[in-house]
């Protein structure tokens, strides 16, 4: 374990940047860190990251999170968060690879140990609580301490996955007693959903198919039906966890096609299945019981070979 101070001591040029698409555990550890620097160093830090959803918009500094541009010079150190391999970092991945020092946070069981210090545990509920672990609760603020648990509550589903742990809860409520305001985050951050969310919900629960003898349940959203609904692939956040929650389901499967001509998938289990293995034969990654990839325009065929290599992995 790293402390983040103790990696960053003496660095006059740090970047941040989380991976692409960023989620909550992404946005949150990546801005608890910025500011932890920004309180308790003289370094020049920036962050990066796509466009964040404006849920996230109330944490501290999110309006100085920058997209990837024409800085030069490399960078003393560059910092990955909740980020498996380069790739997902996107454009920013340029300025990690230039960088004079890497280091990477993570908890994705496919990292590939990329960066000069790799921190990883897998078994570790989030991001978040991986960061938080390395820095000096004196030095938490309200801010940081906001930013940290939104990431705790969406990379645990409000702590009901299977990766919370006693110590995931530790941090809760060391977090808890920083002041946050947490009844709203969590209401904000995860229940809180558009009139076009709340629809296009409902739509994806009426077209989804169960297969495998009720045990795996399957979902794709096209791009004309996400514009007859008014909505993007950040308002889709949270319907495959709706699917997951289908009594008698043991893999969920959510697929919905970006403009770019794929499909991206979401994979959750309620089971012993590990979804990453699945995941990683197509090139994908994340956790046993919560991971994602992408896949070529061709939904038929998608269809029929993950729902063999799941009806292989519940044999």
């Amino acid at each position: 374990m790293a402390a983040i101070l103790d990696v960053c001591k003496g660095k006059k040029r740090i970047g941040i940047a989380g991976h692409v698409r960023p989620d909550g555990d992404s946005i949150g550890s990546a801005l608890s860190i910025y500011n932890y620097l920004k309180d308790n160093t003289d370094s020049e830090v920036h962050v990066f990251l796509q466009t964040i959803p404006t849920i996230f918009s109330f944490l501290k500094n999110s309006d100085k999170i920058e997209e990837p541009g024409s800085f030069q010079e490399p960078f003393d150190l560059f910092i990955a968060v909740d980020c498996g391999d380069i790739d997902r970092l996107g454009p920013a991945g340029k300025y990690f690879k230039e960088a004079k020092e890497t280091f990477c946070i993570d908890h994705h069981l496919s990292n590939d140990a990329f960066a000069d210090i790799s921190d990883v545990e897998p078994e570790k509920s989030s991001a978040c609580e991986m960061v938080y672990d390395r820095m000096n609760p004196d030095f938490i603020t309200k801010e940081i301490a906001e930013c940290l648990y939104c990431g705790l509550i969406t990379d645990t589903g409000v702590f009901q996955y299977s990766s919370t742990s006693s110590h995931t809860m530790h941090v809760a409520g060391v977090l808890m007693d920083k002041g946050i305001d947490y009844p709203y985050i969590v209401d904000h951050v995860f229940y809180e959903k558009t009139f076009d969310q709340n629809r296009i919900l409902g739509y994806a629960l009426c077209k989804a198919e169960l297969h495998l003898d009720g045990k795996v349940i399957y979902c794709h959203i096209t791009r004309h039906e996400m514009k007859e609904y008014n909505v993007e692939p950040k308002h889709l956040e949270g319907i495959v966890a709706s699917l997951r929650s289908t009594r008698g389901v043991e893999v969920a499967i959510f697929a919905y096609d970006t403009i770019d001509n794929q499909m991206k998938v979401s994979l959750r289990a309620t089971n012993d299945i590990n979804v990453a293995e699945i995941a990683q034969r197509y090139r994908g990654g994340g956790h046993a019981k919560a991971a994602g990839l992408l896949y070529g325009h061709n939904e038929a065929k998608f269809k029929e070979e993950i729902l063999g290599d799941i009806k292989e992995a519940l044999s």
